[in-house]
């Protein structure tokens, strides 16, 4: 199955993980708070995708960024990328259409947002008032030794990290002074349920990064190891969704790239 761009419904994926009904005291069972659709989005190209890409095709050792992994901006396609989100945004039904943003603090996803922002705001798809929250629970996966190394690098220099990480799995290999995916998910686990509580009964985008948007998938769907390593990479700039639909977030939408 090719998970790039794929409409989903609730059978195919598992219920999600946000369980909105609890027992009352009087054995009846009530209803908890939830957006009415949840859209995630990896940011645009960065010019760090562009260099490790070139790295991976030629072995090279080493690629040419010398600022913090935080700092890393958007290239030229990026921004066209961010620009036809906002378009994808403004073609929503408008109930659909956010009412806020979630953020990254770092440049490329801040910059994601700004654009689109832009661009939807445009075409008249932005709500007057509408907010931009930046929340470090949406940062990339951090690597810790690894951090900007190349796979020839990693291999030359940490062959140790590059057996155990064989072994492990990417679910469960932590690097030193990193994180594994696992890590990032309990950061998912926590922040959906301040933006469930926080944005009830609106439509929210996500903007973020690769590994942070698996991880809601992860958690969202109650994926399973295998079927999470089956997944393909997120596309840069793609459009994900669930909505809330008979007291949970049901999948809709996933990886989808054709706006791009």
């Amino acid at each position: 199955m090719d998970h790039r761009s794929t409409v989903l419904n609730g059978s195919s994926t598992g219920n999600g993980v946000l369980e909105t009904t609890r027992p009352a005291e009087d054995g009846e069972r009530r209803t908890a708070p939830l957006p009415s659709a949840l859209i995630a989005t990896r940011h645009g190209e960065s010019i760090a995708n562009v260099e490790f890409q070139l790295a991976a095709e030629t072995g090279a050792m080493a690629v040419p960024i010398t600022c913090r992994d935080a700092d890393i901006p958007l290239s030229l396609h990026g921004q066209a990328q961010a620009q036809a989100l906002g378009r994808w945004w403004a073609a929503l039904p408008p109930a659909d259409r956010p009412r806020s943003v979630w953020c990254s603090p770092y440049v490329r996803t801040a910059e994601t947002a700004r654009i689109a922002l832009a661009q939807a705001g445009g075409l008249g798809a932005v709500p007057v008032g509408l907010t931009v929250r930046y929340d470090e629970r949406l940062r990339d996966r951090e690597l810790g030794v690894l951090e900007m190394l190349t796979a020839a690098a990693i291999e030359k220099e940490h062959p140790g990290e590059a057996a155990r990480r064989r072994k492990m799995g990417e679910l469960y290999y932590r690097p030193p002074g990193g994180e594994s995916f696992l890590d990032v998910a309990l950061r998912m686990r926590s922040l959906l349920r301040d933006l469930a509580e926080e944005e009830a009964g609106r439509p929210v985008l996500v903007v973020s990064h690769d590994c942070p948007v698996l991880m809601l998938r992860y958690v969202l769907d109650r994926l399973t190891e295998r079927q999470l390593l089956d997944l393909a990479p997120v596309a840069n700039c793609s459009a994900s969704l669930w909505r809330s639909r008979d007291g949970r977030l049901r999948p809709e939408l996933w990886n989808s790239a054709e706006h791009l």
